[in-house]
């Protein structure tokens, strides 16, 4: 069956009553159960019988399902003509002209062709539109000996430079897909490959050099190939500066307000980035941006951002001292019934980790208890990372909680379903972490001698604090913490400052 509740939620209020008109305008009769239904599923309250029953009073279930098969329909010709008029009206503009001008031409009416064509030619080069410049040259070029006023070396020179801009940003596509594939079947997949020198093989294999002409997109698709190498390495130290240079091209670039979903990513990833390299105000200061591009163009993209702003602004907010906000934060925005689901994973996630932060256990323990998935359900939806993240959260909520039994089964099952898994990625670390959690678990009286934080201390091949990851620090803080006898949150806070002052 057709899930319209998944398309329907990433509706914006103006959307929905757009499509509300349309459908009104469509409809040829009276008949306004697609109306109906349309409204019961913005709501999101029955299941298919209970809609059916509601619609037509019965169960007539080959009417019920021909609806939304009109509906689904409907809704598909909506958004692609809202498209059509807010997307594409330039792409349409100039193949009408180059259009009317071969037109022209094979009738001979070689200046009102060749007028009508420099104006696609600007059109077209204003917002990078490659493959239409290519069409444009290859007429002008064809028809030059109709013009005795063309440079036709001219010409050719101009179809050659937006050949390789195209040819660069088709090669960079395909560089992006192949880094992106490379991260799901790391992340998704928790396979284990050398994403370095995967990313460095497919730059080499398709020549990729950066210049000042490339569109939007591709700027997108750099900065994006660059964000998920700091994901897999932990590195986000050294790519920020990178990718605020290229965003300092991207805010003067004349398609960003065309390219408004490419945009916000952009600002997300800066964002996020800033956030990893604990520098909170200046990424709630992306997000406001964020936030305000989010809003923009009748709220497009509002819903399917959503999630993902709220998340990072609840962290800034988390770990700048700010954790009441936080939490109000996520807990107004932790239901379930959403589509996308891996930001709610995060979400949720995330709202335990500062539950357990403020020693809200027995809050923590009510998120957990609804994990009710296999690890396997969780990796393919949130990803490996997720998965490991939670497993230990849980070993720390059941000791916090002196639940004994559940406490050694979630060692042995994080040991026996993650060791391995982590020796070969090199993070055998979190191994070693483990094993200091089991020790205060076991001898709680032993871990503030001074003995057990010189082993914790010689343990560990130690990285720069400024460069260390803010979700490392933050489990780290929980066993320093019980070394020091003090708050958690406050320890937390304390680490987070030290690697703030690292210059």
């Amino acid at each position: 069956m057709t899930n319209l509740n998944t398309i329907i939620a990433t509706f914006s209020s103006d959307e929905q009553q757009r499509f509300i008109k349309f459908l009104e305008k469509k409809n040829k009769r009276n008949d306004t159960k697609n109306i109906q239904l349309f409204k019961l599923l913005v709501k999101n309250e029955l299941n298919s019988k209970a809609l059916c029953q509601t619609i037509y009073k019965n169960d007539n279930k080959v009417a019920y399902h021909a609806l939304r098969k009109r509906l689904h329909q409907s809704l598909i010709d909506f958004i692609a003509n809202t498209n059509l008029e807010e997307e594409n009206s330039v792409d349409m503009q100039i193949i009408k002209y180059i259009l009317a001008s071969r037109t022209f031409l094979i009738k001979k009416q070689t200046k009102v062709a060749y007028a009508i064509l420099e104006k696609a030619e600007i059109l077209a080069q204003e917002h990078s539109l490659f493959p239409i410049l290519n069409e444009i040259y290859h007429t002008k070029i064809q028809y030059a000996y109709l013009n005795p006023s063309v440079d036709i070396e001219l010409l050719i020179k101009a179809f050659k430079i937006n050949q390789k801009n195209h040819h660069l940003e088709e090669e960079l596509n395909m560089v992006y897909a192949k880094i992106r594939k490379t991260l799901a079947d790391i992340n998704y997949k928790g396979e284990v490959l050398d994403f370095q020198t995967i990313l460095d093989k497919s730059l080499k294999e398709h020549n990729i050099s950066i210049n000042d002409s490339m569109s939007f997109k591709s700027l997108y698709q750099l900065m994006t190939i660059v964000s998920i190498s700091a994901f897999v390495t932990n590195d986000y130290l050294n790519i920020e500066p990178f990718l605020l240079k290229t965003y300092s091209k991207i805010k003067s670039h004349k398609l960003k307000d065309k390219q408004l979903y490419y945009h916000i990513q952009i600002v997300y990833m800066i964002a996020n980035t800033l956030f990893r390299n604990k520098k909170f105000e200046a990424s709630l200061n992306h997000l406001k941006l964020m936030k305000t591009l989010m809003e923009s163009q009748r709220k497009k993209h509002f819903k399917t951002f959503e999630r993902k702003y709220i998340l990072l602004k609840a962290l800034n907010l988390n770990y700048s001292n700010r954790k009441d906000q936080a939490i109000k934060y996520l807990e107004e925005h932790k239901q379930s019934n959403h589509p996308d689901i891996e930001s709610v994973l995060d979400i949720q996630l995330s709202l335990i980790m500062v539950y357990i932060q403020s020693s809200r256990f027995k809050d923590a323990i009510q998120i957990v208890s609804k994990f009710y998935h296999t690890d396997k359900y969780y990796t393919e939806k949130a990803g490996k990372e997720w998965v490991l993240k939670k497993s230990l959260i849980e070993i720390i909520l059941h000791i916090e909680l002196s639940n004994i039994d559940l406490v050694e089964s979630r060692i042995l099952s994080f040991k026996r379903n993650h060791s391995n898994y982590l020796k070969q990625i090199g993070q055998e670390r979190v191994i070693k972490y483990l094993q200091f959690v089991i020790e205060y678990y076991k001898h709680p009286e032993l871990v503030t001698s001074e003995a057990f934080k010189t082993k914790v201390e010689t343990s560990f091949n130690w990285v720069e604090a400024e460069q260390e990851d803010i979700f490392v620090l933050s489990f780290f803080g929980w066993l320093k913490s019980k070394m020091e006898n003090k708050p958690l949150y406050t320890t937390t806070l304390e680490l987070v400052k030290i690697a703030q002052k690292v210059k």
